[in-house]
């Protein structure tokens, strides 16, 4: 294998199958002026878990003395965003009037429909150490063109097993389910390990699911994993087995595969060329997304590429 080429894997599921298990590894973006995050979601091979379209993995990082996270009012659309912090603290503000710092084990779930502006800020003063996950999730049809939303949930459904916690974050697994509200059938749990020790995730057969390390190291489905990677399981499964030998910090991804085409482009989630376009022009002129609290200056989008925008499948295969 090359240096960023996915590694295959073949995983016998309950019914003596073999689903496709893929380990992608994610590559450094910058993200702000201060921080640098590992993109795992999307990726050439693989561009959508379930309704999952993009996952961010920032940290854990040292910001004592630094201002941490900075990123100014931006827009979107098409989509929700799923914060969740291992440490630190964020401030989230948003066009609707929401001012609502995030710390570790509550979910900030911000639902763009037609669109929305926000900004996410380390606060002036944070704790030392800034780790999480920045993700997207792609919303169907029927629910893109809403009105926007934001909601804040200070305590999440917890299952303890030994020295394994489990924290459904989004969608359900077992007998857990996430208060957020979800369009597609969907599934987002962070695992966490304290010691050596072993859990099965019961998942839905239907759900194609995929699962990152945080921090640690572990044993996924047979496959070693530590962060850095993405390690895609496809649909099948009832549960998926992890295995640590010390203490682990996971997140599992998973729903049934999302079928709608889409064009992503800047921080809007769409089905076409114009439909972007317009979006940028809305945010450059002001009105559709409105204003964010807080005084800061705006982050200007980037100019339309020079080649007309395709729609894609799951599969990134274009499709106009």
């Amino acid at each position: 294998m090359t240096p960023g080429e996915p590694a295959l894997y073949g995983c016998t599921v309950a019914d003596g199958t073999e689903p496709e298990s893929v380990l992608l590894p994610g590559h450094d973006v910058p993200l702000g002026r201060y921080t640098t995050v590992r993109r795992l979601l999307p990726q050439r091979p693989r561009r959508m878990v379930g309704a999952w379209c993009f996952v961010d993995h920032f940290g854990p990082d040292d910001v004592t003395g630094r201002p941490g996270m900075q990123v100014p009012p931006h827009p979107h659309t098409g989509l929700q965003t799923v914060t969740w912090l291992a440490e630190g603290e964020i401030l989230h503000r948003d066009s609707l009037g929401n001012v609502q710092s995030i710390v570790p084990g509550q979910l900030n779930l911000m639902t763009a429909a037609h669109g929305i502006a926000h900004s996410e800020q380390t606060p002036p003063e944070h704790p030392p150490g800034m780790h999480g996950l920045q993700l997207w999730v792609a919303l169907p049809e029927e629910a893109r063109h809403g009105e926007a939303r934001f909601e804040h949930h200070a305590a999440l459904p917890v299952l303890r097993d030994g020295d394994v916690t489990v924290t459904v974050v989004v969608g359900e697994a077992g007998p857990l389910r996430s208060p957020a509200l979800v369009h597609t059938p969907l599934l987002g749990a962070e695992v966490l390990f304290e010691g050596p020790g072993e859990h099965r995730l019961p998942v839905d057969p239907s759900f194609e699911t995929a699962v990152l390390v945080m921090s640690g190291t572990a044993d996924v489905a047979g496959v070693s994993l530590s962060p850095g990677s993405l390690l895609y399981l496809g649909q099948g499964r009832t549960a998926v087995p992890m295995e640590a030998a010390g203490p682990a910090r996971l997140f599992v991804l998973g729903g049934t595969p999302f079928e709608e085409p889409l064009v992503m482009w800047w921080n809007f989630v769409g089905r076409s060329h114009e439909e972007i376009a317009r979006a940028r022009d809305d945010w450059m002129r002001g009105g559709r997304f409105g204003v964010v609290p807080g005084g800061q200056e705006p982050l200007p989008a980037p100019e339309m590429p020079t080649v007309r925008l395709k729609a894609r499948d799951r599969h990134g295969r274009v499709l106009s």
